[in-house]
């Protein structure tokens, strides 16, 4: 499926599936990335039509954060997402939430030398295939939006996305 094509379907069937009017947004939390470029560009572009449309502001989040509050773990805790050829998108936080390594375009086995420096107690999550030992990613909406309620509002034509990797061009 093009995600493009049915985005704003599944949207709308969701307001309809919690009886939920979308005039009666507060705000809206967005993911900036890191991610899939075509799939943030989407959902970005949804949120600042949403918000514009709507006269309200955005709160961005990163999809490191939104994974990094999905989890409950006394340890370190390490998002990642697969970049391919062996990168990820990833992250280290501790386990009060403060971030120890910023999230950075990073080889995946320098990352694990760099969560071993920190000690043998941390914890993968993730929502692909490339790591055998990690915990499924599975969004708890209520902790993303806790999370997000002290973020700053942003004007929507301000929000933009977050890519953490270079270009190749």
């Amino acid at each position: 499926h093009d995600l493009s094509t049915f985005a704003i379907d599944e949207v709308d069937k969701m307001f309809r599936e919690v009886d939920f009017d979308v005039k009666d947004i507060d705000k809206i939390i967005v993911v900036s990335g890191p991610g899939s470029f075509t799939g943030i560009r989407i959902g970005m572009t949804l949120a600042k039509v949403y918000a514009y449309c709507l006269n309200k502001e955005i709160t961005t989040i990163t999809s490191l954060d939104a994974m990094k509050e999905s989890i409950n773990y006394d340890g370190l805790i390490v998002p990642i997402i697969d970049a391919r050829r062996g990168y990820v998108y990833g992250a280290i936080f501790d386990m009060n939430n403060n971030q120890v390594m910023e999230g950075q375009h990073i080889k995946l086995d320098t990352l694990k030398v760099a969560c071993e420096n920190f000690g043998d107690n941390y914890k993968f999550i993730t929502n692909n295939s490339i790591l055998v030992d990690s915990e499924s990613y599975e969004p708890n909406i209520l902790k993303i939006v806790k999370y997000s309620e002290s973020k700053e509002l942003v004007n929507p034509h301000g929000v933009n996305p977050i890519y953490l990797k270079k270009t190749e061009a």
